[in-house]
């Protein structure tokens, strides 16, 4: 290390931000190129690498190693990234192969947070053996839709399983000395036009649905970034919502790392410095020059440009810090090995009917589709990786059958194909989507299968009973023909060791443990946001709320093809035990919940366990299932384990958009464990203890039903009537009894019942006292609260 650079890094962050020139901070908070930071060479500052890879290190040998310009215009770069995954080269150029894990749809339903947190290290490891000090990801965008072009980098449509999974693949990575980027922060759950897009979303969804896996995986992982979303936000671009980068992400969730904006995403950079957006990305010299100008004049302050400037400096001491350490040496059949252990954790086993696993008897077995030979491995856009090696289905299958098992293959579906598949005795069919258009920049429009493959199954079914299917997809799918299979496994797009894990789980040499982290609709209409998707005039509007996701299928009693959190393997477990530690909880305590699951089959397997909470809500209206823990518990043939899985009662919360806090509504609920949303084992009676008045604020024109049930604005209008009219208070109670089915407001309704004129003034004076009251209420509520933490 040169005698400059010691110096420097032994002066404090603030020390060289302070001598920095104007312009060179200005350069400082902008890219250099597409994927380094600006270097400052009389400073000591070397830049760092960044790159793309949510499940695969993705490095362009002429963007990184060749250092080109980053570009000044957003729609020339996403006519880039939009490139199928089978045109990379075009995209990228050259590129240095990486292994490519299974993608996030399909890691997603794993369930398993140590499992993400190896995949987590082994990107590390691979990023630090290609020089790559940031891997911006994951991206865990919430599956609102199943047409989304990016859901398959994503995890889940909850908001509880996508945090806990992020937040392990964060901290993996970031143990090997390379740093994450959290993203797309945030409510980007759509590629229709994502970088002008307004994601219209009330106050509970954004808290309780959008944000919340964000916030988990900040406060429990530290991410040393986050990235801004292309989209706006409720009127306002994400790269300069100051709502979102410093009120919510700084303030209350307390994150000091960079925010770096998605790429080209940023429309006004001054607008987006103030708003707490400290690396602009890649470098544009118009976003920089604007920049100047802003400073120059006063209108952005230097003191904010210094704190940005500061937390890159932190940042890229930190990434450079860590890679000082020795170099690993990646052998890469190793990492392919790991990537098939992860990929058949993952996929998922949604029906079968005595099919599978493959057995020595089956002697003859025919295998269809060309998804057979050249299987999809995953998405496209950013994300898409250069395998180091790729499993063919076919081979991998071959190679696990029994000597005497002979194997036949065809491209597909015609007269002959189906006389050998009603002779054969088994019949598996390799399937995918349609991958031509949908990915990164494209929704899909459709949940069929590609062109021809919804018929060529039902054909196939129809000449034989002994039909499995194997699909990769981005997430959910349509099934028209599921009556015909005897069985059905989904791959998810698996990554390149996809081949060897179908083989594995197939002829069973594991059984399958992945659960769905999505619902599969039985038709696109059925999705809770169809109505409303994929917005209008630039709007887009989340109608369904709180309700996305397996919450508003169960809220509307809608039938669905696969519910959230099925799977099944080769052995059946067995639920029993439930026992709470306490019989309540409040807003600040915690109640642990323990059960105890048995391998009740005679073959190793692993269970993924659900909990979730069923309650109605009070004045703020909840869904019928909210996850609230999971577990995923490998158990041998006949093995039982006790299963513990913490709440705390800020995680059973809602968003109170009144107080704009998270608060606790006093009511009886109940705990459910289940194997999936719908395969409910076991319950048990929760008392939630409430830490918010369980009344609204009343009105002029507030209904007697809402008046009435509040002891406080009872008490009060009975005292205003007993003295007004002249009546006992007993009476006065009475006549309020005889104003309770009114659909006028109380006020009104006194009126005209009791034949009164009540002024005007009187009544804001009324209002005044109540409001005044359980304010107070409130007020001890809260000091109680303080006092008991």
């Amino acid at each position: 290390m040169n005698q400059t650079k010691s110096a420097a890094d032994r002066d404090t962050v603030e020390d060289v931000v302070a001598r920095m020139t104007l312009e060179e901070k200005v350069g400082f908070l902008s890219g250099a190129g597409m994927w380094r930071t600006a270097a400052i060479g009389r400073l000591g500052i070397a830049p760092i690498v960044m790159t793309d890879g949510t499940y695969g290190v993705r490095y362009s040998i002429p963007q990184i190693d060749g250092n080109q310009r980053g570009g000044e215009d957003l729609d020339a770069f996403l006519s880039v990234v939009s490139q199928r995954a089978s045109d990379v080269t075009i995209a990228w150029g050259e590129m240095k192969s990486a292994t490519c894990f299974p993608n996030g749809s399909a890691m997603g339903n794993s369930w398993d947070v140590a499992l993400m947190g190896r995949l987590g290290e082994l990107l590390g490891q691979e990023c630090r053996a290609l020089g790559v000090h940031l891997l911006l990801g994951p991206g865990i965008n919430l599956r609102r839709t199943p047409l989304a072009g990016r859901a398959y980098e994503y995890y889940s449509e909850d908001p509880l399983l996508t945090g806990k999974l992020a937040g392990a693949v964060i901290r993996g990575l970031q143990s090997q000395g390379v740093g994450a980027s959290l993203k797309h922060f945030a409510a980007n759950n759509s590629e229709i036009e994502r970088t002008t897009m307004d994601s219209v979303i009330d106050a509970r969804a954004l808290r309780e649905i959008y944000l919340k896996g964000f916030e988990i995986a900040v406060t429990e992982a530290e991410p040393w970034t986050v990235m801004s979303s292309y989209n706006r936000l409720n009127g306002v671009q994400a790269a300069e919502n100051s709502w979102l980068l410093d009120e919510v992400l700084r303030r209350e969730w307390g994150y000091d790392g960079v925010v770096v904006s998605d790429w080209h995403g940023i429309k006004d950079r001054p607008a987006s410095l103030r708003a707490g957006n400290d690396l602009d990305m890649p470098e544009s010299p118009l976003r920089k020059a604007d920049l100047l100008r802003a400073l120059k004049a006063g209108s952005v302050s230097t003191k904010l440009a210094d704190a940005a400037c500061a937390r890159v400096l932190r940042l890229i001491r930190r990434a450079q810090a860590a890679a000082a350490g020795p170099v690993p040496t990646i052998d890469a059949a190793a990492h392919h090995a790991e990537a098939r252990r992860l990929a058949r954790e993952s996929m998922v086993l949604v029906k079968n009917e005595g099919l599978l696993p493959i057995r020595p008897e089956m002697r003859s077995i025919l295998v269809v589709g060309h998804d057979g030979v050249t299987p999809v491995i995953q998405g496209s856009g950013c994300a898409t990786t250069t395998p180091t090696f790729v499993d063919q289905p076919l081979d991998e299958l071959r190679a696990a059958l029994w000597p005497e098992q002979e194997m036949a293959f065809r491209d597909e579906t015609d007269a002959e194909t189906l006389r050998l598949a009603a002779e054969a005795d088994l019949v598996i069919f390799f399937a995918s989507t349609e991958g031509a258009y949908d990915g990164e920049g494209a929704d899909r429009t459709t949940l069929a299968l590609g062109p021809g493959q919804d018929a060529a199954i039902s054909a196939l079914g129809a000449v034989t009973a002994r039909l499995a299917v194997v699909i990769a997809c981005p997430d959910a799918v349509e099934m028209p023909w599921i009556d015909a299979a005897g069985a059905v496994l989904v791959t998810f797009y698996s990554g390149q060791a996809m081949g060897g894990a179908v083989a594995d789980l197939l002829v069973g040499r594991v059984s399958p443990s992945g659960k769905l982290s999505v619902t599969f609709p039985r038709k696109l209409g059925d999705v809770p946001g169809y109505l409303s998707y994929p917005g209008e005039l630039g709007r887009h509007l989340y109608a369904e709320g709180i309700h996305t996701g397996y919450r508003g299928y169960a809220r509307r009693g809608t039938e669905v093809l696969f519910p959230f959190g099925h799977g099944i393997g080769y052995a059946s477990f067995a639920y029993s035990g439930l026992a709470l530690s306490a019989a309540e909880v409040g807003l600040e305590s915690e109640v642990a919940v323990s059960f105890t699951i048995t391998n009740a089959g005679d073959m190793a397997a692993a269970e993924v366990s659900q909990l979730y909470l069923a309650a109605r809500g009070r004045v703020l209206q909840r869904s019928p299932l909210e996850l609230k823990g999971f577990a995923k518990t490998p158990l041998a043939p006949g093995e039982s384990r006790r299963v513990t899985i913490a709440l705390s009662g800020r995680g059973l919360a809602v968003w109170d958009p009144r107080s704009e806090r998270w608060e606790l509504e006093g009511e009886a609920a109940e705990l459910l464990v289940g194997a999936s949303s719908a395969d409910i084992r076991l319950r048990a009676p929760l008392r939630l203890l409430p830490s918010v008045l369980p009344w609204r604020r009343i009105a002029y024109d507030t209904q007697p039903l809402y008046v009435l049930e509040n002891p406080i604005a009872r008490a009060e209008i009975r005292g205003y009537l007993s003295a007004r009219a002249g009546i006992s208070e007993v009476d006065a109670d009475r006549a309020l009894d005889h104003c309770a089915n009114s659909f006028f407001g109380i006020f009104t309704t006194l009126e005209r019942r009791l034949r009164i004129s009540i002024p005007k003034d009187q009544v804001a004076e009324l209002l005044v006292r109540i409001n005044h009251r359980m304010d107070q209420e409130t007020a001890k509520s809260d000091a109680d609260k303080s006092a008991s933490a």
